[in-house]
């Protein structure tokens, strides 16, 4: 591959699409980035949206951090720098797209408004698109879809497609011919193949964390199928159209500006039961003054020195046997937080925090019991972009401070006096906890989009004063 020079020459990109979600786009796009990394290439792997999945297996298949772009989490004018930081160094970037082509938030009264769909994203990034279509079940019709497709938005440079789950070399005849009829090259044809199918949660995918040797096996097999499927070459030479370098690369450093003094250890809760975070987090901390330290809450003490906790996203209610049997953390969590230590929690962190979660009616293993609340598990999904407001002061927000952040989840924690966010300016939906020095809550935020939040933390970190105690 030759790479791209001159004044304003961007990271080669290309954008793996699809006309509806369950088209095979995951498998396509880690497969890709994975057969691109075993031809030599460095691959940038990206995801619209605030999937915490997907860029999970991106990781694994290109050797470096799968980071996500999202217009609604950051705001456009972000996107393009955070592409440029997380593809910096890279020969090629390579984006998964989120549902279809077109589909973005749904707000009142902009039912096709489309933010921060994965059309919105490539035109940001001024990328060309390949369209994943899963042609199982067509046959000549493929050629309206899409040339419906290619029409609806001519904003969009729909450079190939890649047809997935044909079944027979007649097939493929007939639908590769309905491609190329509306002006489309066929860049890749896979066969069908359940082998690849991804094991998968309530919430979506098994993270590829969870399943590690099995998820280096499912990715090493989608990389095998893409290199014999799919011309990498033909993709390359898309990647190369993209638009000239769509500005300058996001720098932690400079969104958070003068680090804070003193180096506060801020312990980030990682492992099998919390794998839902943004790379861009821990960078944010590191340029705020603090030193990072991850641990495994299934099996980890909390780190000697810490300071301030970060507990991000993820499954604790899969692993709440293991996470109650170590004692030793959960009792200097507790402490951590009665003595006011600042504490971060998102979704499975929050619920940690608590005494349990109880299933069907019946109570789960006790968890760390820092905060005076329990969770449940609940059939309906709850998930979506929220616009919050904070509710109080915490060691993150002032009152009044307004973000966008994504909920998704099934467990519940009844609301709390003192909660962390309001959904609607008549205070009717409320969500988490700010107690002493915790800020806890559903809501998923993208830190990059809150710089000053992060440097709020780890400015109250080194205000705390840590355990000397290495706790066993």
């Amino acid at each position: 591959m030759v790479a791209r020079s001159g004044p304003g020459a961007g990271t080669p990109a290309v954008v793996i699409a699809a006309p509806a979600s369950g088209t095979g786009k995951t498998t396509v796009t880690t497969g890709l980035i994975g057969a691109l990394r075993a031809a030599g290439r460095t691959v940038a792997p990206f995801k619209v949206g605030p999937d915490y999945i997907d860029p999970g297996y991106h990781a694994l298949a290109a050797g470096r951090p799968g980071r996500n772009l999202d217009p609604n989490l950051v705001g456009p004018d972000l996107v393009p720098e955070l592409f440029a930081h997380g593809s910096r160094g890279a020969d090629i970037a390579v984006v998964e797209g989120v549902m279809g082509l077109f589909d973005g938030r749904i707000t009142p009264g902009q039912p096709s408004g489309g933010t921060g769909s994965t059309a919105h994203v490539a035109k940001l990034l001024g990328a060309p698109v390949i369209l994943v279509v899963d042609v199982a079940g067509h046959s000549q019709s493929l050629a309206a879809l899409l040339h419906g497709f290619a029409a609806f938005d001519t904003g969009i440079r729909l450079a190939g497609v890649i047809l997935n789950r044909v079944g027979s070399p007649r097939h493929e005849e007939v639908v590769r011919a309905a491609a190329e009829s509306v002006g489309l090259s066929v860049v890749g044809v896979l066969r069908r193949d359940d082998a690849l199918a991804v094991p998968s949660r309530h919430l979506g995918l098994i993270p590829a964390a969870e399943r590690s040797p099995q998820a280096r096996a499912a990715v090493d097999a989608m990389a095998a199928l893409v290199a014999d499927s799919v011309d990498l070459a033909a993709v390359e030479a898309i990647a190369q159209d993209a638009g000239e370098s769509p500005g300058p690369a996001w720098s932690a450093a400079d969104a958070v500006g003068e680090p804070v003094p003193g180096s506060p250890v801020v312990a980030v809760a990682a492992g099998r039961a919390f794998t839902f975070g943004y790379p861009e987090h821990a960078e944010l901390l590191t340029a705020a003054g603090a030193r990072v330290v991850e641990f495994d809450p299934l099996t980890d003490p909390l780190p000697a020195q810490t300071a301030a906790l970060v507990l991000g996203g993820g499954f604790p209610e899969e692993h709440a046997d293991e996470l109650s049997a170590n004692r030793p953390l959960r009792e200097a969590v507790r402490s951590h937080v009665a003595a006011g230590r600042p504490v971060h929690a998102e979704c499975a962190g929050y619920l940690y925090l608590t005494s349990g979660v109880a299933r069907n009616g019946r109570p789960g293993p006790e968890l760390a019991g820092a905060l005076p609340a329990s969770g449940s598990f609940a059939d309906r999904l709850t998930l979506g972009y929220r616009d919050g407001v904070a509710v109080t002061d915490s060691v993150l927000y002032r009152a009044g401070e307004r973000v966008t952040g994504h909920e998704f989840h099934r467990a519940t924690v009844p609301s709390s006096a003192t909660p962390a966010w309001g959904w609607r300016a008549d205070g009717t939906c409320v969500d988490g906890h700010v107690h002493a020095g915790v800020h806890a809550s559903f809501l998923h935020v993208h830190p990059a989009a809150v710089p000053a939040a992060i440097k709020r933390f780890v400015a109250a970190a080194a205000r705390a004063t840590p355990r000397e105690r290495v706790y066993r």
